[in-house]
């Protein structure tokens, strides 16, 4: 579906359209891929001297991703290895090889939106992209004009409905039905996320990995995005996502575990080609993914739905309601799996059972460190300062099928300053006003996917996951 022809729309596609003029364009197995993940390298500006700012960041840059992926319409658009770093601003990156020759660039995995877009041309600007460790003047980007095979897309090409629907005459009003070689090119697409937005125009070319490529791949060409250093590999569940266009029968990561330090430390995004069957991994516990049931919102469509049983906190089942655990026909309520939160979302009703139980069980033995909280954007949070030996309930997340992740306790308490305070590191928005649900009520984010072993079998539509230690070994 377009976007609203609104003022700020107009003024964007004629900025991209000058663009465009000075781009030059040329028309024209193995069974696992291996990728390294990283942890993002952008801080937010803070002072080292604070032990709070990183934290604070991450808690509003969890709100303001979960608000995005909640309120979002659609009114946008064999196996392989790369590494996966972590970033300290709470993503993961990998680096993909576009055009020919190849052209090396850094994308944000990012499971909760599809498109795959690139910081593109040597005119790239980025609005609000000053992070401390960012030269905005430096900022990889794809040059079109040096690949041999890199092609606008035009606009009858079915690719082009992938972000603006099927409908031809929609999409190209200006091509005569009756004709069949409209030359007008796919509309300029414009995608919002949680910390800024991106625009620009959608290109094919060559994705290359180690003896293979995938030919006429589509990807984004971004000319000028607002907070939006690095590009996005969408691998959600829509068609221009990376696992729809490659055909993938599984993909799988294993986060290792990011502490806001820029450590180069990587592990690996394995991308599975081939079918394997109804072969499971072993170590790995398996719940089926659900679909949205709504018609209202396509664009929910996209998510990784889970079917969450219970939380369990401390050995407790804590009393959700059933609403918020299933998504309902108006599309609200229910999980997803995210790797592009940082921290877990719960809406308010959800977050305050969770929250108060482990304060009921914690309170007797530890302060509340109300300060902490204040600094921090998280609650609760404990002094555990002089305490000797400190004991915390478990986490567990109760899935369908029986599926349990019990969490390491660094997933879901923060230490803070000199390992004196503790934080929870779940959080939720200001809930005022009665409770009403929009979109996904709880989201799970990668630091509660920190160490362990993700696989997303798209082959048997379920989510497969398993504690591991996520650090290469030497």
């Amino acid at each position: 579906m377009a976007p609203p022809p609104s003022s700020s729309y107009i003024i964007t596609v004629f900025l991209l359209l000058s663009l465009l003029s000075h781009i030059a364009f040329t028309s024209s197995n193995p069974n696992t891929i291996t990728l390294p993940l990283s942890p993002l390298l952008i801080k937010p500006h803070s002072s080292d001297s604070d032990p709070f700012h990183s934290l604070k960041f991450a808690a509003s840059a969890s709100l303001t991703r979960a608000h995005h992926l909640k309120h979002r319409n659609n009114n946008s658009p064999s196996v392989a290895t790369t590494p996966a770093y972590p970033k300290s601003y709470g993503g993961y990156s990998i680096d993909l090889n576009l055009g020919t020759p190849p052209q090396t660039s850094p994308f944000v995995l990012d499971t909760g939106s599809s498109l795959v877009w690139f910081p593109c041309t040597s005119r790239y600007l980025c609005s609000h992209c000053n992070f401390p460790n960012i030269d905005t003047t430096k900022i990889p980007t794809f040059i079109p004009k040096n690949s041999s095979t890199a092609k606008l897309l035009g606009c009858r090409n079915p690719k082009c409905g992938y972000i603006f629907g099927s409908d031809v005459q929609f999409r190209c009003p200006q091509c005569k039905p009756e004709s069949q070689n409209c030359s007008l090119t796919c509309p300029a697409y414009i995608i919002q996320y949680g910390l800024g937005s991106t625009a620009g125009f959608l290109l094919l070319d060559n994705l290359n990995f180690p003896g293979k490529t995938v030919p006429q791949f589509l990807v984004g060409c971004s000319i000028l995005s607002i907070r939006q250093p690095s590009g996005i590999a969408g691998f959600g569940r829509g068609q221009e996502s990376l696992p729809s266009q490659m055909n993938l029968k599984r993909f799988s990561y294993c986060l290792v575990s990011h502490r806001f330090d820029d450590t180069p430390q990587s592990s690996d995004l394995v991308l599975q080609i081939s079918s394997t069957g109804d072969t499971k991994t072993n170590g790995l516990s398996y719940t089926p993914f659900r679909s949205n049931p709504s018609t209202n919102n396509p664009a929910f469509k996209e998510y990784y739905y889970l079917t969450l049983r219970k939380v369990i906190v401390g050995g407790k089942d804590v009393k959700i309601p059933y609403t918020f655990l299933e998504p309902g026909s108006d599309g609200n309520g229910g999980t997803i799996v995210d790797s592009g939160s940082t921290f877990t979302f719960m809406e308010r009703p959800v977050y305050n059972l969770v929250a108060q139980e482990f304060v009921k069980q914690l309170e007797k033995n530890y302060s509340r460190a109300e300060d902490a909280e204040t600094q921090s954007g998280l609650s609760p949070c404990f002094n555990i300062s002089g305490v000797k030996t400190v004991t915390f309930p478990e986490l567990t997340f109760k899935f369908k099928g029986g599926a349990k992740m019990t969490q390491p306790l660094q997933n879901y308490f923060s230490l803070v300053g000199d390992a004196e305070v503790v934080c929870l590191t779940v959080v939720s928005d200001g809930g005022a006003g009665p409770p009403k649900t929009t979109g996904p009520a709880i989201i799970l984010g990668n630091y509660q996917q920190q160490n362990f072993y993700i696989e997303y079998d798209l082959e048997n539509e379920r989510f497969g996951f398993g504690p591991r230690s996520c650090r290469r070994k030497a």
